[in-house]
């Protein structure tokens, strides 16, 4: 079943990316992090729809590196017990 939440996510955000395009690699980061991985409790994240805030930044003390605090909404599959599904197998692990 497909479902389309609310989730939040932080980014770590290296300092070479400071500068005039920062909200972009912040966004840029969010989808290459999310998308296309499995989360326990809800499924599978097939794609980040909307990028509702971007927090403000939390350096972190010694290294440099800024964590932001995202919220956004996504697109995620999140199978059930007995569902039916149609799909093709492309690989089987073992």
């Amino acid at each position: 079943m497909f479902y389309h939440i609310s989730l939040e996510h932080e980014i770590l955000l290296h300092p070479q990316y400071f500068g005039p395009q920062l909200l972009e690699k912040v966004k840029t980061k969010l989808y290459t992090e999310v998308e296309g991985t499995c989360t326990g409790k809800y499924g599978f994240v097939i794609a980040v729809t909307t990028i509702d805030h971007i927090g403000a930044g939390l350096i972190l003390p010694g290294q440099g590196f800024v964590v932001y605090p995202v919220k956004y909404k996504a697109i995620v599959f999140r199978p059930f017990k007995g569902e039916v599904l149609d799909a093709v197998v492309r690989q089987v692990n073992k």
